[in-house]
């Protein structure tokens, strides 16, 4: 195991992998199939994606496990095979990755709100630990905590993957603009209140993802930084902000126009940068391309 933190205070802007569910989905991922059943059903294409970003020039990869929690995965009657599922995405990315970079394992929302009390604390608790304990089994650097909108949650999320596993811990949160030109989750949750409460909970890495192409994570990354001028945040943005063409959703954003915004990010305060929904290796491979020629 890496440690992500020490790799940081070298000084260089490290740079992520970009989207898992769009690449998936170009191999024959259906609408409805399980994505995390592919690590065991798929494990070569699974494999290719996650080698696909290393050699676009990634510094680190994440596991094909976002929605590997056993509340998320039992919308597919595979509850039970949680640790299963986690362990085998975090190998296949290992192996990828090799012994020179990092993998990052991924842990999304379980899609339940605690506030409704349709679950208990302790449930949501015991489900993160499963999937913390399985990542780091199988290999994984860090836990990526990432696209939460509840600071509850998010702050479980942190909490149960530090008592079961001894990564380094990142946690993101999506953001959107509010017509009043403010950033909030879909629960009203600002920059700054997320880094404070994930901070607080154990979160060694802060950040965003999703939600916004790299020009609205340079608005982002600047509210974080009014409140924490220390902590390591990460970013992996969307190829820009979806829109339907000829019935179809895209993102319109090349790699090109991705990397044009990379100077603007890294004055920002981003210390990893990496794409969401709508990248692939060749959105990786300008914005490497062009971190390092800085």
């Amino acid at each position: 195991m890496k440690s992500l933190l020490a790799a940081l205070k070298k000084g260089a802007v490290l740079v992520s992998d970009g989207a898992w569910g769009t690449q998936l989905h170009t191999r024959g991922l259906k609408s409805g199939e399980c994505p995390e059943l592919w690590n065991i059903t798929h494990r070569t294409d699974v494999y290719g994606v996650a080698k696909g970003y290393i050699d676009a020039g990634a510094d680190m990869i994440e596991t094909n496990s976002f929605g590997g929690s056993p509340s998320k995965l039992g919308h597919y009657g595979l509850q039970d095979r949680a640790a299963e599922l986690n362990a085998a995405a975090a190998a296949i990315s290992r192996e990828a990755a090799g012994d020179d970079h990092f993998v990052l394992g991924s842990m999304g929302p379980t899609g339940v709100i605690l506030l409704t009390g349709e679950v208990t604390e302790a449930t949501l608790r015991e489900g993160f630990r499963i999937q913390a304990k399985a990542l780091e089994k199988g290999g994984v650097d860090a836990l990526c905590i990432e696209t939460m909108a509840a600071v509850d949650e998010a702050c479980l999320a942190v909490r149960a993957a530090r008592e079961s596993a001894g990564c380094e811990i990142i946690c993101t949160f999506t953001f959107e603009k509010t017509a009043a030109g403010e950033y909030r989750t879909m629960m009203g949750v600002s920059p700054a209140e997320m880094a404070r409460a994930v901070k607080e909970a154990g979160a060694d890495i802060i950040g965003t993802n999703c939600g916004n192409g790299l020009e609205g994570m340079i608005d982002v990354v600047r509210e974080i930084r009014k409140t924490d001028q220390s902590t390591p945040v990460l970013v992996h943005a969307n190829a820009g902000k979806p829109v339907l063409r000829n019935g179809v959703t895209v993102f319109p954003e090349t790699p090109e126009m991705m990397a044009s915004k990379v100077g603007d990010l890294i004055e920002a305060g981003a210390d990893i940068i990496g794409g969401c929904c709508g990248t692939g290796p060749e959105h990786i491979r300008a914005l490497a391309d062009t971190i390092r020629k800085r």
